[in-house]
């Protein structure tokens, strides 16, 4: 018996969640890096330098938990910046093998300098909305992010890398 179901459109990819989510990210990105160009900055490696000068002295893998990103592409991001000059690793007394991340001078003096930057990107991507659409969006996007969070291929366990980094620090 043939199906007589409705063949499937254009449509039916443009509105879903999935189709969606990815537009918005390509275009999130789009808008950091045009106003944080003048950095060379990526939005992970923003958010790396961040969570590094936060947490001075975490590794790699608390590091990869503490942004949910996945750890072997982490592993390029973490040279980018060290190659940049704005972070250093020096092994762990404890275990040479595991490096501990800092920031440097630099990368500090960067951190202050593209905070307006980011600033800006972040009021752009919510600009075309109206005040009480941004924070029902904020608020559904944050609830659907925490709900969803164990369907990520890297879900985020700040709680428990910090946990475990307050104890081995």
């Amino acid at each position: 018996m043939p199906n007589k179901s409705a063949p499937i459109t254009m449509d039916a990819v443009y509105t879903a969640p999935g189709y969606l989510f990815r537009r918005m990210q390509q275009i999130a990105v789009a808008i950091f890096a045009e106003e944080c160009k003048a950095h060379d900055l990526t939005p992970v490696q923003y958010a790396s330098l961040v969570a590094i000068r936060t947490h001075p002295g975490i590794d790699a893998t608390r590091l990869s938990a503490v942004i949910a990103f996945d750890r072997s592409t982490l592993g390029s991001v973490i040279e980018r910046l060290e190659a940049k000059g704005y972070i250093e690793r020096k092994s762990a007394r404890e275990d040479k093998r595991v490096k501990l991340l800092d920031l440097t001078k630099e990368g500090a003096a960067l951190l202050r300098e593209i905070v307006p930057s980011v600033d800006r990107a972040q009021a752009r991507m919510l600009q075309p909305l109206k005040p009480a659409e941004r924070k029902t969006l904020m608020a559904l996007l944050t609830q659907l992010v925490d709900l969803n969070n164990e369907a990520s291929r890297v879900p985020l366990r700040a709680e428990d890398a910090l946990e475990h980094f307050r104890k081995s620090g």
